[in-house]
């Protein structure tokens, strides 16, 4: 992976046509809890890192400076900077894709935390006795409502015997079976993949409320590829907000699809470079 990084980095710079001396700095966006200032991932629990010091294996090969920040994080700041969170002083993104990720905006500003583990709101656990998750708890939200999650019972249902609409939409192998063919299956008409989907929303929705009550923000960006699946995700996400937020918090906070797509964390990269090259003129 990291050899894919470097010469992902070494692509770009020949595209620009730039010699790596002009370059003042690459902003890398990684999952997990950091260690910003050391730049070293101390945990990534879908790549299996701990530990790893990420910076300086890059500074050594690529010979040019290099800033690390969780990817949503970044994803977060790209929305603030570039996207629908433009002029928002108090904001939340959630991505829910393979896992779920999370990055806060408080008072105008990347809020971090202490020990920089802010904003792990695929780890607020919503389901105390549910799944495990990769990160060694039961019931996070990333272990219910990410994709992988919706893929994983679909797969299970498949083995008890059931889901045989959703098994065919993956070629009949259930190792084909995705977040995607699930979707596809519901959006068939497909009652047990419906009832799949409607689960996963309701317990994403139970972490949004839960979001809304704990930081009061003006609006709540929801991206990642989840949220493609449309209305059925909305929806459910909507009724459980609409039914655990607090009033004056719920009326206040803005509940909008994530403007950049894929771009976010690449654009958000972008301005946390910006920002550190302007502060070091």
């Amino acid at each position: 992976m990291i050899g894919k990084i470097v010469a992902s980095i070494g692509q770009v710079r020949k595209q620009a046509g730039v010699s790596s001396d002009i370059i003042e700095v690459v902003a890398v966006g990684v999952p997990g809890p950091l260690d910003t200032a050391r730049g070293v991932i101390r945990f990534a629990p879908n790549l299996g890192w701990r530990d790893v010091p990420l910076k300086r294996i890059l500074e050594e090969q690529i010979s040019m400076k290099v800033i690390l920040d969780n990817d949503a994080n970044l994803a977060a700041l790209g929305e603030h900077i570039f996207g629908v969170g433009r002029g928002q002083e108090n904001m939340v993104y959630v991505t829910v894709s393979t896992g779920v990720g999370g990055g806060l905006i408080l008072g105008g500003r990347l809020y971090r935390g202490s020990s920089d583990g802010a904003g792990e709101i695929g780890h607020i656990t919503v389901q105390p006795e549910g799944p495990l998750c990769t990160c060694g708890a039961r019931g996070c939200l990333e272990a219910v409502s990410s994709g992988t999650a919706i893929a994983r019972e679909a797969r299970c249902l498949v083995e008890r015997g059931g889901g045989q609409n959703i098994l065919a939409q993956a070629g009949g192998n259930p190792a084909g079976i995705s977040a995607a063919v699930v979707a596809a299956a519901a959006a068939g008409g497909d009652p047990e993949a419906g009832s799949i989907i409607s689960l996963a929303a309701r317990f994403l929705g139970i972490g949004v409320a839960s979001i809304i009550n704990l930081l009061n923000p003006g609006m709540v960006v929801l991206g990642g590829g989840v949220m493609e699946i449309g209305e059925p995700i909305w929806r459910h996400v909507r009724l459980e907000v609409e039914a655990r937020a607090l009033e004056t918090s719920r009326t206040r906070a803005q509940i909008v699809p994530a403007g950049l797509g894929r771009r976010a964390g690449v654009l958000g990269a972008v301005a946390l470079a910006l920002a550190l090259a302007l502060q070091q003129k």
